[in-house]
């Protein structure tokens, strides 16, 4: 671990403000800005470490926005339990898989992840579902292999996976989406924590860092979630904005790691 300049401590707190922000104004994808903000922005050298201290973020994120479902009556809590329960164990094995790969050719493998959650961010979402859904004997074996999947990416790439895992859950259970959303929360933060442990022990955390994030992402994520209200009927808009920057910053970071390879 390298100590902080007083710019990069600066520029940490900016970039988790940034992340924050994006949570709490589009409600989702924001966390995958982390890691290019990290290497990009901060100036960690060591794609390891930014995917490590990120999942610490994202772990922090999710439990503070889970908290918020929770006390609406939005999470589903034997559908989560499972889901998470299973994509624990995939979120160790794909953390353990991750950091044995080279740190530039994991940032293309991320670069083009980016890709595909922008295009992802662009589908419009349906409410519609059943809001009485239950855990039962015919969704246990969809919700245990879908979290484990979903699980699996998540521990490779550092990330939270809520834009994978909001619609893994709707397909399993035919929850409502904003009941999929709360839902996925308990698994966001599982799984951010377990990957950022499996990091931990291989010295793969900037702790300094990880703090400088999760506090400017919750003052950013307050600042978004009151400008969202204001701005509740241009979220299509706003969606299509992020999706952009994500498409963007996904480009850059291509040409960089081929450039670099």
């Amino acid at each position: 671990m390298i100590a902080l300049s007083e710019v990069q401590v600066a520029l940490g707190l900016l970039s988790g403000s940034l992340v924050g922000f994006s949570l709490g104004l589009v409600g989702g994808g924001g966390s995958i800005l982390a890691v290019p903000l990290m290497v990009y922005v901060v100036g960690v050298a060591n794609p390891h470490i930014a995917i490590g201290t990120s999942a610490i973020a994202v772990a922090a994120n999710a439990a503070v926005n889970l908290a918020n479902h929770a006390r609406s009556g939005h999470v589903k809590w034997p559908c989560a339990a499972v889901f998470a329960g299973a994509g624990v164990a995939g979120a160790f094995g794909g953390s353990t898989l991750g950091k044995m790969l080279d740190g530039q050719k994991l940032l293309l493998a991320f670069a083009l992840l980016m890709l595909v959650v922008g295009g992802l961010m662009l589908r419009k979402r349906t409410d519609h579902g059943d809001i009485a859904v239950t855990l039962n004997r015919n969704n246990f074996p969809t919700l245990t292999l879908l979290g484990l999947s979903t699980g699996t990416l998540s521990g490779f790439f550092g990330i939270g996976g809520g834009f994978l895992i909001v619609p893994a859950l709707m397909l399993a259970t035919g929850m409502p989406i904003l009941n999929a959303i709360g839902s996925s929360l308990v698994a966001v933060t599982a799984f951010g924590l377990t990957t950022a442990t499996s990091y931990a022990f291989s010295g793969f955390v900037d702790w300094p860092l990880a703090l400088l994030f999760v506090t400017g992402g919750v003052v950013g994520g307050l600042l978004g979630a009151r400008l969202a209200k204001s701005l509740s009927s241009k979220r299509t808009a706003l969606n299509n904005v992020f999706a952009g920057l994500i498409f963007a910053v996904s480009s850059y970071m291509i040409i960089r790691s081929l450039m670099l390879l």
